[in-house]
């Protein structure tokens, strides 16, 4: 196995609302379960770290264990925060829609072994971002990325009995980061938690004809003295970029009332709100290290490696157009813990670019992701498109765009993080 731990999708989305309506009472058994299972796993964690310091290898009967409580958190989450529907066992036997694949035990580097918690702080700093915390457990953090994706879809599985593809996906996302961090942890495994959305699971689905996507022709490489000074060299684009807004919010305002009459946006107020909306991608990618060239001042479409796509106007719904502040609130919400993952990954690349020279591919997808949601929303805002904003990660559409995380990747191979 290439991936030691990997998540496995089978949900079929479907939920069932009198569950869905209870579901944290139903799962309170579960609750109490994990955490008496948690007292051993604890002090079976620190006999399996000695024993792999000594012999280099975790025995096969405590990484089964250690395997089976992992694989039965992340039940529990998906049970809780509604990224599966069916209520899970408590032996954390394989089979459940929202799965974890371990490889069997294999041979550990000692020395990541014995300095394991000092290293697994930056994965941690991810957790945070996407779960709320670094206790993984089954809880409800506000303003994460799991527990917003949660509420929204508790909302829409009472209304729908089915959890929208985006929220459920980037609640999978998070729960295949989580399975990564606890098998690192619990020393199962010595390959580093890896959080690329292209490759948190096999079933992410292909760019969908949304017209708002991002494409990243980026080699990774960084320059370390432009990294250093990034936020300082960053000055002149958020002065441009603060003054164009001004400019592309009265835009939108006249846009608004267009739409409300006609059903379309100008053709002009819709590339400029576009060139605007490029623009901004450009500043977010180089101020947050997603591209390393110091970007122009136009928003030039195909002028920088980061290129935010947008797609020809489209007829709007009037009744949409009307309460669209109203109706992005959802997406609002995503976004803002978006922003959260964004920070995180920014914050970890900079350490991580001034000591290699490059930006760790896991950490600049994650960042290309959340940016690219962010921007999704904005364009929704702004009425340069009808569609609504897919929160959930997309595979990228060339093989070779999403390599596996332990395989070294081709970093010329552009990257489109989709729909």
């Amino acid at each position: 196995m290439n991936d030691p731990v990997k998540l496995v999708v089978t949900d079929d989305l479907q939920r069932t609302r009198a569950s869905v309506c209870f579901r944290i009472v139903l799962a309170i058994p579960h609750f109490v379960w994990l955490a008496i299972w948690g007292i051993a796993v604890f002090f079976v964690v620190i006999a399996n770290g000695l024993i792999t310091l000594i012999k280099g290898r975790s025995p096969d009967a405590v990484h089964q264990f250690l395997s089976e409580y992992v694989r039965y958190a992340v039940h529990v989450q998906a049970y809780v925060n509604l990224i599966a529907d069916r209520y899970p066992g408590f032996s954390g036997h394989p089979g459940y829609p929202i799965d974890v694949r371990f490889a069997p035990s294999q041979q550990q580097n000692r020395w990541t072994v014995l300095f394991r918690l000092v290293l697994a702080i930056p994965a941690l700093l991810v957790t945070a971002a996407l779960i709320g915390g670094t206790r993984v457990r089954a809880q409800w953090t506000p303003g994460s990325l799991l527990a917003t994706v949660a509420v929204l879809g508790w909302f829409s599985s009472l209304v729908r009995a089915r959890m929208p593809r985006g929220m459920r996906d980037a609640g999978a996302y998070a729960l295949a980061y989580v399975a990564q961090v606890l098998a690192y942890l619990f020393v199962l495994t010595d390959r580093y938690p890896n959080s690329d959305p292209l490759v948190a699971f096999d079933d992410l689905p292909l760019p969908e004809d949304h017209p708002i996507s991002l494409e990243v022709d980026d080699d990774l490489r960084r320059s370390r003295l432009t990294v250093f000074f990034r936020a300082l060299l960053a000055v002149p684009h958020l002065i441009w970029l603060a003054l164009w807004g001004i400019a592309a919010l009265l835009a939108a305002i006249v846009a608004w009332f267009a739409a409300l009459l006609t059903a379309r946006v100008p053709d002009g107020l819709h590339h400029f709100l576009a060139a605007y909306l490029r623009y901004q991608t450009h500043v977010t990618a180089y101020l947050f290290l997603i591209a390393n060239p110091f970007p122009g001042f136009t928003g030039a479409a195909g002028s920088f490696p980061v290129e935010l796509v947008v797609g020809p106007r489209e007829a709007h719904n009037r009744w949409s157009v009307l309460f669209r502040a109203l109706l992005a609130l959802p997406a609002l919400a995503i976004a803002s813990a978006y922003g959260l993952l964004l920070a995180t990954a920014a914050l970890l690349g900079w350490f991580a670019a001034l000591v290699l020279g490059r930006m760790p591919i896991g950490l600049r997808n994650a960042a290309a992701l959340a940016l690219r949601y962010s921007e999704q929303v904005n364009a929704y805002l702004l009425l340069v498109t009808p569609r609504y904003p897919y929160s959930g990660p997309t595979a990228a559409p060339q093989p070779s765009a999403a390599p596996s995380p332990y395989l070294p990747p081709d970093p010329h191979a552009a990257v489109t993080v989709g729909a």
